[in-house]
């Protein structure tokens, strides 16, 4: 019966220990290291945490934010925060609080449609943009003249890279004389100018 005990006790002590090489992931419960115990949990636990920040830190670095002079800068030059990436996604953020949005939209989509060179493309390209912003039946319709709604409606028969470049003009008119100076006087400009402002005073 003795014999039995220690037995049992070897399977569950596991093997020995060699001199001066410590078993890795063990507590004094568990020589395994597979357990539940407090001591793992801890450990995996930081583990976690050190690759978190780690993705933090790389995210950081990738993400690109305008500068303060870059901001101020867009105040004196609509084209300029036009131009900018995060200039355009600013202003997009405006224009969707005041439902304007889709004249950005129609504005980029015409800008993409001008570098293509793919007939193909350029006709299924401005299909699209036809049907998303200046069909009567569409919910983005933008605001164009009847007029510049003539030249676009002879053009789709043959389709061009620019053939909505008078009334891509228009609509940027608008938004120029129209949305900008709203949007310098909004809280989505001014907070992103005062946080900048702030970050150079931390």
């Amino acid at each position: 019966m003795f014999e039995m005990r220690k037995r049992q006790q070897g399977r569950i002590e596991g093997p020995p220990q060699a001199p001066g090489h410590p078993r890795p992931n063990t507590c004094c419960l568990c020589w395994c290291g597979c357990c539940k115990c407090l001591w793992n949990e801890d450990r995996r636990e930081r583990s976690e945490r050190q690759t978190c920040t780690k993705m933090d830190s790389i995210e950081a670095t990738e993400e690109q934010h305008p500068t303060l002079d870059e901001v101020i800068a867009w105040s004196r030059s609509f084209e300029m925060m036009m131009r900018s990436p995060e200039g355009s996604d600013v202003f997009r953020e405006f224009l969707r609080s005041e439902y304007s949005e889709e004249n950005l939209m129609f504005w980029i989509a015409c800008e993409e449609l001008k570098k293509e060179s793919n007939s193909s493309a350029i006709d299924e390209k401005a299909r699209i943009i036809y049907e998303d912003y200046v069909s009567i039946l569409s919910p983005k319709e933008v605001s164009l003249d009847s007029r510049v709604r003539e030249v676009i409606n002879q053009s789709l028969t043959e389709p061009s890279s620019t053939m909505y470049e008078e009334a891509q003009l228009q609509i940027y008119t608008l938004m120029h004389r129209d949305s900008f100076p709203r949007f310098l006087n909004s809280s989505v400009y001014r907070d992103l100018l005062n946080s900048k402002r702030a970050c150079l005073d931390t």
